[in-house]
C-alpha cells in the first residue's frame, strides 16, 4: 500500500488528529470499504507520483480512543479494526480497516455523507442515497416478508393439526351422545310400561278402595250424623272421579 499513490481504497494520514469523521464514512459507505495507514506523509516522486513515507505517530491508547470516539460519532456507528505496524523500528504507525457498512448510508454527527473514489472523498449525491435507501428497504421489506410467511405457515400447520384433532374430537362426541341417546330412550320405554303398572295398580286399589268406602258408609249409616254421610259421599265422590282420569289416561295411552 506504501508503493501506491493514495487511491479508492487506501488513504494516508500524517497524526491521528487529522483523521476526520468524514474519512471513516466515506470508506463504510464504499462497496469495499478500505484502509487508513496513519503516520505516512506523503510527498510526490520525480516523476510526479504520489507516494507514501513513514514518519511514524503515536500509537498508544490514547491514540486508539481518539478514532474509536470518531467512529462511535458517526451515525449508524462504525465499526474499526486497528493495528500498529513497523513496531521494530522508531517509527511505529497505525493501520485502520474499516470494512464496508452492512448499515448504509453512513454520516457524521453534523449529517455529511460521503463516499470514497479515486484517491479523494467527496458529498454522495441525491441518487446515491436513494438507491441506498432502496436497496436497504427493500431487503428489510423482504425480511419481514419471508417472516411473515415462515410464521404464517407455522400457523396454518397448527391450525390444521388443531383442526383434525378437533373433527376427531367431535366425532367422538357425537358418537358418545348417540349412544347416550339410544340408552336415555330405551330408559323412557321402561319408565312408560313402569307407569302403565303403576296406574293399574294405583286403579285397583283406588277402587278396592271406594268399595270399602261404600260397605263402610252402610254400616255405620245409621249411627253417624249428618256431617259424617255428607263427609264419607265427598270422599266416595272424589275417588270416582279419580277413577274415571286414569281410566280416561288408560284408554288414551292404548
Amino acid at each position: 500500500m506504501l508503493s501506491l499513490p493514495e487511491g479508492v481504497n487506501v488513504d494516508f494520514k500524517r497524526e491521528v488528529q487529522a483523521v476526520r469523521s468524514s474519512d471513516l464514512v466515506a470508506f463504510a459507505n464504499s462497496p469495499f470499504g478500505g484502509t487508513l495507514l496513519i503516520g505516512i506523509d506523503e510527498f510526490t516522486t520525480r516523476d510526479g507520483v504520489q507516494r507514501g513515507r513513514v514518519v511514524g505517530c503515536e500509537v498508544d491508547d490514547k491514540a486508539r480512543l481518539t478514532l474509536v470516539n470518531k467512529s462511535t460519532g458517526c451515525i449508524p456507528n462504525i465499526e474499526l479494526r486497528i493495528f500498529t505496524e513497523n513496531l521494530a523500528v522508531s517509527k511505529p504507525i497505525l493501520r485502520v480497516e474499516i470494512a464496508s457498512g452492512p448499515h448504509k448510508p453512513y454520516c457524521t454527527q453534523r449529517g455529511e455523507y460521503a463516499i470514497r473514489t479515486d484517491g479523494r472523498n467527496r458529498a454522495m449525491l441525491p441518487e446515491e442515497l436513494l438507491a441506498i435507501f432502496m436497496e436497504r428497504e427493500g431487503e428489510l421489506f423482504l425480511s419481514r416478508f419471508r417472516k411473515a410467511v415462515h410464521q404464517l405457515e407455522h400457523q396454518l400447520g397448527t391450525v390444521s393439526h388443531a383442526l383434525s384433532e378437533g373433527m376427531l374430537g367431535v366425532s367422538e362426541r357425537l358418537f358418545e351422545l348417540d349412544q347416550q341417546l339410544q340408552r336415555t330412550l330405551s330408559r323412557i320405554e321402561q319408565l312408560t310400561d313402569s307407569n302403565k303398572k303403576r296406574s293399574r295398580n294405583l286403579m285397583q286399589a283406588l277402587r278396592q278402595s271406594q268399595a270399602g268406602i261404600v260397605q263402610l258408609e252402610n254400616s255405620i249409616a245409621p249411627v253417624i250424623n249428618d256431617q259424617g254421610q255428607h263427609l264419607l259421599q265427598d270422599i266416595e265422590h272424589k275417588l270416582g272421579m279419580l277413577l274415571d282420569l286414569l281410566d280416561s289416561d288408560n284408554n288414551g295411552s292404548h
